[in-house]
């Protein structure tokens, strides 16, 4: 009579992590289409979105790139610039991403998707990831309009998929932001005014339309633990070739990203109550 094997606990444990984590993959892919198809019933959001950006480049840049009363290190202020309006249409995209979920609990869906046994990371996950891809797909507009004004831009393949990881990274952060905001607001109001009230601040303590050192010393403070400062300085180096520390970019907005996603993850379950 033949001895049957039996595989050790470990082996079974090994089994069921990677299950686990395929599930959890999956199920954030789930999530993050389900995003997606939102944008293909709506696709004129990109464009109307892209306005904005648009004209920062061809007004506020072209008008400032005639003064040249900002230094930007030997650029033209309109190559200086253009990484900063990319940064900044991911923040705009991102912003207001927790209006949604705010819409969704008001239909109901957000508490069928929350007594599920999905993992709540894995639904913000999801919603970070999509938007994300909203995010580079209006990214794409604003680089060719930057490209069409003679913006002297990289069009190396590695490059430009860094630019890809940096503008979803980025995004990923300020949409879990936003859903964390939603989990305190509850109200659409509330986050609207709130969202409004930090969009521009953001934006201005940041590189993205003047070098930090113009700074003074306390706005200078702010803009080294804003994240949307990492993503320019990284957008600037991988686009225009100017010096910065890829590691520190890219660790401050990958732990940004998975900070936002615990942080929305908890607070997220307070609009279903």
């Amino acid at each position: 009579m033949s001895e049957q094997l039996v595989e050790p606990p470990a082996v079974w444990a090994d089994r069921r992590s990677r299950t686990g984590v395929r599930l959890l993959v999956s199920r954030i892919a789930t999530f993050c289409l389900v995003e997606l198809q939102k944008l293909r019933h709506d696709r004129s959001e990109l464009i109307t979105r892209a306005i904005q950006p648009i004209l920062w480049l061809v007004i506020f840049g072209t008008t400032f790139s005639q003064i040249r009363a900002i230094p930007t290190g030997g650029l033209d202020y309109l190559d200086f610039l253009a990484p900063g309006v990319i940064a900044q249409s991911a923040l705009f995209v991102s912003i207001f991403y927790g209006i949604q979920i705010i819409w969704e609990r008001d239909a109901g869906v957000l508490t069928k998707l929350l007594v599920t046994p999905t993992p709540r990371a894995a639904l913000v996950a999801g919603k970070a990831f999509a938007a994300g891809v909203r995010s580079v797909a209006q990214a794409v507009i604003v680089v060719v309009v930057a490209a069409l004004m003679g913006v002297a831009m990289t069009w190396n393949p590695v490059r430009l998929l860094g630019v890809v990881v940096v503008v979803m990274l980025g995004a990923a952060f300020f949409s879990c932001l936003s859903l964390s905001i939603a989990g305190v607001a509850l109200k659409r109001d509330r986050l609207m005014g709130i969202g409004q009230a930090i969009t521009m601040p953001l934006f201005f303590a940041s590189n993205a339309l003047y070098p930090i050192e113009m700074m003074p010393g306390w706005l200078q403070v702010i803009s080294h633990v804003n994240p949307l400062t990492y993503e320019v300085s990284a957008l600037r180096g991988l686009l225009l070739g100017t010096p910065t520390n890829y590691w520190v970019d890219f660790g401050v907005l990958a732990g940004s990203a998975i900070a936002g996603i615990v942080c929305a993850a908890a607070l997220i379950g307070r609009l279903a109550r």
